[in-house]
C-alpha cells in the first residue's frame, strides 16, 4: 500500500523577519500584577484591587488590565511612586 506524500509546507515571504524563523529568543516580558507583587507594593489580590480600581499607570496612562504585558524600562506608579521594569 502506498502512503501518501507529506503536505507542502507553506514558504514564507522573501521579505518575511527571519528573527522569529532562526530561534531567537522573545524579550522577557511580566504582568502587571505580577510586577506589582514582586516589588512588594501588593499582595496579588491587593494589586488585583489597586489595578482595576484605576489607581496604576503605566507610562503615564491609567491601566486597568492586571494581564498588561511590561517589557524592560515600562514606568509603573503607584501612589505617586514610579518603578522601572527590569528584567534579567
Amino acid at each position: 500500500m502506498d502512503t501518501p506524500p507529506p503536505p507542502e509546507q507553506p514558504t514564507p515571504p522573501a521579505d518575511a523577519s527571519t528573527s522569529e524563523t532562526a530561534g531567537q529568543t522573545r524579550e522577557p516580558t511580566i504582568h502587571l500584577d505580577q510586577f506589582l507583587k514582586t516589588c512588594g507594593v501588593a499582595t496579588g489580590g491587593q494589586a488585583k484591587l489597586l489595578i482595576q480600581g484605576g489607581e496604576v499607570t503605566v507610562n503615564g496612562e491609567r491601566e486597568t488590565r492586571r494581564r498588561r504585558q511590561l517589557r524592560i524600562n515600562d514606568e509603573v506608579e503607584l501612589d505617586g511612586v514610579v518603578y522601572v521594569v527590569a528584567l534579567g
